[in-house]
């Protein structure tokens, strides 16, 4: 069984960092292709950063050149450094991994609040 355990998240001001952290149980992060996605109120859900299990990666053009996803396959982690945050990027941030038929499983989440 899958577990993703996602943590990090909190309240932070415009420009400022945070670092989200989701520890995977029941996978091995560095074959699986692991994600980042987000929802903000009334709005959909949608993925952000995608790191593929050849280690490349991919970024929606709103968090481009901001964000990094990155793992540590030693403790089956992934992360997302988040820099220079908007108040657009206050959202929900769930940690997901991408199976056969699409973003199958997103964790819990947590939230992340940028004040302007």
């Amino acid at each position: 069984q899958v577990q993703l355990a996602e943590s990090g998240g909190g309240l932070v001001q415009v420009g400022g960092s945070l670092r989200l952290s989701c520890v995977v149980s029941g996978r091995t992060v560095s074959t699986t292709h692991m994600a980042w996605g987000r929802q903000a109120p009334g709005k959909e859900r949608e993925i952000v950063a995608v790191k593929w299990s050849d280690d490349t990666t991919w970024y929606s053009d709103s968090v481009k050149g901001r964000f990094t996803i990155s793992r540590d396959n030693y403790d089956n982690t992934v992360y997302l450094q988040m820099n220079s945050l908007k108040p657009e990027d206050t959202a929900h941030y769930s940690c997901v991994i991408k199976g056969s038929s699409g973003y199958d499983d997103w964790g819990q989440g947590t939230q992340v609040t940028v004040s302007s």
